[in-house]
């Protein structure tokens, strides 16, 4: 698409602050962690307003990069970068403003929870992090960054236990996703830096699709995949795709699937129904995404140190409790551990059992006692990344060939 760079003639700024009054900051992101009691604690902390806008991670992206003028913050991905960074409509992050840059984790500045762990493939956030001296992005440290690293997750697939008899882990695999047993009734996620690689990981496991490089599939590579999902879609297998965790957890309740992508925030939203979700913990190692926050381009002043202080506000852990009673991690886990009871802290960064029951982000109970979370601890479960969230540099092609997939008509499904 044609993008104009932020600051072009035809890119006129919106003043963010208010010269008389109480100043406000507008973050543009998705739901996951545009969330409302972040909102407002931010807002009696700092002394601002802030305005959120919550879109998909398309519609995003997309906004980021054309219409940079509409927002301060942009609340994202690693792997959303490229566009954004390209057309300039965000600014680089200087280290010396942010108080605990020291403190952040070495799954974040060094792509390992620890030195003996495998990177993982794709575009681990290290990859893109730093400003070299070009101005391009990459792994050499400098003292400016392209985002601040925030909320990570380890992702992999959710089924309804009372349906998918026995239990897959400790031995999931990602192949259970195209199990026979489950046809008609499995979904996956409408993303395409995201959705392909649950497919991929899936159907590789199957031994019905082989690459080279998970993380920077060929077209050919891509064609293939796109071919066999195409082929299980005409028959009827998929029982539809999702762009949010409320549409991903519906489908589940509903019973319109048995077994399906799913991220943190559903599996909470399942919980708290009382629903038997089951998270996996796949052999083959998880999809993994690192989050984090971006300055926009046109800050400058006062506005700019407001947004410096919604950054650091973000480290300091108050944040990072909420976002960890859905499943979140933060790049800084020690300055969340203070927010967090000793229970919630053993069950979800140390991987013991809930030694009473747990309150997800909106204070309803979602962990009952003695539930141990699938994976283990963090360090455990962060040492098994297959592959990260990426952009391939073959992502154009991907996503003209992924929306033919959505797009293509299936049978009546399987049953």
């Amino acid at each position: 698409m044609s993008i104009p760079k932020a600051g072009s003639p035809e890119s006129t700024a919106t003043p963010a602050l208010h010269l008389h009054g109480r100043p406000i900051l507008r973050v543009l992101g998705t739901e996951i962690t545009l969330l409302e009691s972040i909102r407002l604690r931010a807002e009696a902390d700092l002394g601002i307003t802030l305005i959120f806008e919550n879109l998909d991670f398309v519609s995003a992206q997309r906004k980021a990069a054309i219409q940079p003028e509409t927002y301060d913050v942009y609340d994202q991905c690693f792997h959303n970068l490229d566009i954004v960074w390209f057309w300039r409509a965000i600014q680089s992050i200087d280290l010396k403003r942010i108080a605990r840059w020291d403190e952040v984790s070495d799954l974040t500045k060094t792509g390992r929870i620890h030195s003996g762990a495998a990177i993982g493939r794709g575009d681990a956030p290290v990859t893109k992090l730093f400003v070299q001296p070009n101005g391009s992005l990459g792994s050499a440290p400098s003292g400016r960054i392209s985002m601040l690293p925030t909320a990570h997750n380890l992702d992999s697939f959710a089924y309804n236990a009372s349906l998918v008899n026995g239990h897959l882990e400790p031995s999931a695999s990602w192949g259970a996703l195209f199990d026979d047993r489950w046809a008609g009734r499995v979904a996956l996620v409408d993303e395409p830096a995201i959705g392909i690689f649950d497919a991929a990981l899936a159907a590789q496991a199957r031994g019905e699709v082989h690459f080279n490089d998970i993380g920077a599939m060929s077209t050919t590579e891509i064609d293939r995949l796109i071919g066999f999902l195409a082929e299980r879609k005409r028959a009827g297998y998929f029982c539809g795709f999702w762009k949010t965790a409320l549409e991903a957890a519906d489908m589940m309740l509903t019973g319109q699937s048995a077994i399906q992508s799913m991220w943190s925030p559903g599996v909470s939203l399942l919980r708290g129904r009382g629903f038997p979700v089951r998270e996996a913990a796949p052999q083959e190692g998880y999809r993994a995404w690192h989050g984090g926050l971006c300055l926009a381009g046109h800050l400058t002043g006062r506005t700019l140190d407001i947004a410096y202080e919604y950054l650091n506000w973000w480290l300091d852990g108050w944040a990072g409790a909420v976002v960890a009673r859905q499943g979140y991690y933060m790049s800084i886990p020690e300055r969340v551990r203070r927010y967090l009871s000793s229970a919630e802290w053993n069950y979800w960064y140390e991987g013991e059992p809930a030694a009473e029951n747990l309150p997800g982000p909106d204070g309803e109970m979602t962990i009952s006692r003695g539930e141990v979370r699938s994976g283990g601890a963090y360090r455990q479960r962060a040492s098994r990344i297959a592959v990260w969230n990426t952009t391939m540099d073959e992502h154009n092609y991907l996503v003209r060939r992924w929306a033919q997939l959505i797009g293509s008509a299936p049978k009546a499904p399987l049953h």
